[in-house]
């Protein structure tokens, strides 16, 4: 069973405050997600972020494919970190840490992402060719998005 990591982190200059609000909000995940996977919220974004909550969507991630995917907050420690699992999608595993640290002049994001492809060795076959590129363009796109709304560091 091979597992994977993705490790980004991103400073920006706002406030820890700032960061939280907008990045404990669901219904921002649209914002940083490229259109071209048509991001929709489907259920679960009604209610500020809590521990349990039940986050449910539909992406658009390669090919035109849409895929439902549900994901449930599993911790919240509030404007330091919480943490989103799937239940339901596209991954055999995903669990996804979100940290927000207070640094000299803004704030240091850092996501840490511990994820499994499915189908055993055609998926870890595929990994490297269309699955990890994929993850680097959507964090990729989510970093200079970020910098277009709060700032560079």
């Amino acid at each position: 069973m091979k597992i994977y990591r993705l490790h980004k982190k991103q400073n920006l200059p706002i406030t820890v405050d700032k960061a939280w609000e907008f990045l404990s909000d669901p219904r921002n995940l649209k914002t940083i997600t490229p259109d071209y996977m048509s991001f929709k919220i489907l259920s679960g974004a009604e209610k500020p972020m809590y521990a349990g909550q039940i986050i449910q969507y539909i992406v658009t991630p390669i090919l035109g494919i849409k895929t439902t995917w549900v994901t449930e907050i599993t911790h919240v420690k509030d404007k330091r970190y919480f943490v989103d699992e799937q239940r339901f999608g596209p991954y055999a595993l995903w669990h996804h840490k979100h940290f927000i640290n207070e640094i000299n002049g803004g704030v240091e994001m850092e996501d840490i992402i511990d994820y499994k492809v499915p189908f055993g060795l055609l998926g870890q076959w595929v990994h490297p060719i269309l699955v990890k590129p994929k993850l680097e363009e959507i964090f990729n796109y989510r970093t200079s998005k970020l910098e277009t709304l709060f700032g560079k560091y």
